[in-house]
């Protein structure tokens, strides 16, 4: 009876695995277009308050911007890879292809003989 659970997550990780890291980056996406939205109706949150020290408050605004504009470069990075990865994989899926089927019309061609006529159990028909 405890057990059962566990033996669920695994079926469905067996099952639906390879779509997690589609999930974990679709989330993420979610999630920074929303905080974004905060971010441009000026909302601060708790960490953001002045400090009081001019100086530390202008250096730190510039970096959090400057690591914004990082993260957005990295984003942009990684869907650039993805698109590259899933084009590679298109791609080597094309030429397997090709070549089952090179295979398969040399191996009819081999079976129908020269005469092109049919070949039935390995005796022309």
């Amino acid at each position: 009876m405890i057990f059962w659970p566990l033996g669920l997550a695994m079926l469905a990780y067996i099952l639906w695995g390879d779509r997690l890291e589609t999930f974990k980056r679709d989330v993420n996406r979610g999630t920074d277009r929303f905080m974004g939205s905060f971010k441009r109706s000026g909302f601060k949150p708790g960490f953001a308050e002045r400090t009081g020290n001019v100086a530390f408050d202008e250096w730190r605004e510039t970096e959090l911007s400057r690591l914004d504009e990082e993260r957005r470069r990295l984003n942009e990075a990684a869907s650039e890879f993805e698109s590259y990865a899933r084009e590679l994989r298109r791609a080597k899926d094309q030429e397997e292809f090709d070549r089952f089927m090179r295979d398969r019309n040399a191996r009819r061609s081999e079976r129908t003989g020269a005469d092109n006529s049919p070949v039935v159990d390995g005796q022309p028909a």
